[in-house]
């Protein structure tokens, strides 16, 4: 991993700023990221806190970790002072997600100057996709803290 990167994704990575909260609930852990190819791969902690009454993953929390895959991999991308809001996710759930350790894979599929579109897909512990996703986001400035 390249420490000398600077921005929100790789300040996270380098432990100069900590993890946003919501990684840490759905315990996003970083696999492997390409910026140059605008690809990356996560992995989650889905755990028993996630189950809904039939006993599976519920939805929301799959949707969430999609968009904590599809979303660092632009962000990954991104020189320091930007970062890239989720405008759109659509997640088609494929099958049923069990507890366990699910695995994220991310990609830009194409990017502008400020819209960029993202694909992914969420596997679960025995390597079968549960859900898939295509989103948007925007490119735009972090607000300063001064003025």
């Amino acid at each position: 991993m390249d420490r000398e990167r600077r921005g929100v994704f790789w300040d996270v990575q380098a432990g100069r700023v900590p993890a946003p909260a919501a990684a840490v609930t759905l315990g996003w852990e970083l696999v492997e990221v390409d910026p140059e190819a605008g690809t990356i791969e996560v992995a989650f902690a889905a755990g028993e806190q996630f189950l809904n009454p039939a006993g599976v993953i519920q939805g929301g929390f799959l949707a969430a970790m999609l968009d904590d895959t599809l979303g660092p991999a632009l962000v990954a991308t991104l020189e320091e002072g930007k970062f890239a809001p989720t405008l759109d996710l659509h997640v088609q759930f494929l099958r049923p997600a069990f507890p366990g350790r699910l695995v994220g894979r991310g990609r830009i599929v194409k990017r502008g100057a400020d819209v960029c579109f993202l694909a992914g897909e969420l596997l679960g512990p025995d390597g079968r996709a549960v859900a898939v996703a295509s989103a948007t986001a925007r490119i735009k400035s972090i607000p300063s803290d001064e003025g």
